[in-house]
């Protein structure tokens, strides 16, 4: 699959749906690490975000995942969804 047949919003998608779960919004960012045939979008939010992002045992995360999926199978590139939970000790 080319670079113009792939959806280039995948990243704002994810970043729009962190952004509307969490309490600072400013503090989130989605970067993408594009392969021949998968793209990793590793979500980076505030460390008191972790949890918002990823649910009671692991439902609004998993839900993410599966919009993914969806689009994975509808345009024959996988996408994957890496929540980076970052010491506060790294950030100070």
């Amino acid at each position: 699959m080319t670079e113009l047949e792939r959806p280039d919003n995948m990243q704002q998608l994810v970043t729009e749906i962190a952004k509307a779960l969490v309490d600072e919004p400013s503090a989130v960012v989605v970067d993408a690490q594009e392969g021949d045939e998968n793209t990793v979008l590793r979500l980076h939010v505030a460390p008191t975000d972790v949890g918002k992002v990823i649910g009671k045992q692991g439902r609004t995360a998993r839900s993410m995942r599966t919009i993914l999926g969806a689009v994975s199978m509808k345009h024959h590139h996988r996408y994957t969804l890496d929540i980076i939970e970052e010491d506060h000790a790294e950030k100070e």
